[in-house]
């Protein structure tokens, strides 16, 4: 496995810091005579990879980022209209809306576009709803039970702001909103978790639902050998 434990906390991580290493960890597997696996995961994150996001090369100010993240998400959306009142933006994507703001305050005018450099075989996993659900319990179970509680508030007592860790993903968000006392319980805050976690899940299916290269293995019938005929072809090609 590459890209684990790879920065520390409270330190600024983009989609860009994570292409430039996945790009690195594959040439070099690749040079080895081996096979990369990418596995995903957030949807932007394999997409800059697997299609070669091209994206601006000038670097953040992160004194401006930081005055950016004391606003609320209208705050900074209201001020993107000030700025670019034809912006075409999602008002609730934060993310979307900081990076705008900050390419208007840097003069970055890049166009981002796409330079694929590997051909890729992108392969789906989809189960019913409900079976779903099931494995998002079980794995939430799992992983409360494994100490993930712990290994939060160890985060937190070695450094970790919690802003920082609010950032993170949901698991990491809600436990660190249940530590601080936001949340009430931690049964409470599994319960609220579960239901986030899934609300995700479908957001990701929408998301790589667009992408029409990606073949949807059959979990109903044999997906470890339908996938393996797929490597298999692929390879030969």
């Amino acid at each position: 496995h590459h890209l684990i434990d790879i920065c520390e906390s409270n330190e600024f991580f983009s989609v860009h810091d994570f292409q430039r290493l996945a790009y690195r960890a594959i040439d070099d597997i690749l040079a080895r005579g081996r096979l990369p696996f990418i596995v995903g995961g957030t949807g932007l994150y394999v997409a800059s990879v697997t299609e070669g996001y091209v994206m601006s090369d000038r670097a953040p100010d992160l004194n401006y980022r930081a005055e950016l993240e004391k606003l609320s998400t209208p705050e900074l959306y209201a001020q993107l209209l000030e700025q670019a009142p034809d912006a075409q933006v999602d008002a609730r994507n934060r993310n979307r809306v900081m990076r705008m703001l900050e390419k208007i305050h840097d003069g970055d005018d890049f166009i981002p576009h796409n330079q694929p450099r590997y051909n890729c075989l992108k392969l789906g996993v989809s189960w019913p709803r409900e079976i779903l659900k099931a494995r998002i319990d079980e794995r939430l179970e799992k992983r409360m039970r494994e100490g993930m509680v712990d290994e939060v508030r160890g985060l937190l007592a070695n450094g970790a702001s919690v802003e920082f860790m609010l950032k993170l993903g949901l698991e990491y968000r809600f436990i660190t909103q249940y530590i601080t006392g936001e949340i009430g319980s931690e049964a409470e805050m599994c319960h609220e978790l579960s239901l986030a976690i899934k609300r995700f899940a479908k957001r990701q299916m929408i998301w790589f639902r667009r992408d029409k290269d990606i073949h949807w293995l059959d979990m109903a019938a044999d997906p470890q050998a339908e996938a393996a005929a797929l490597i298999t072809a692929f390879l030969a090609e």
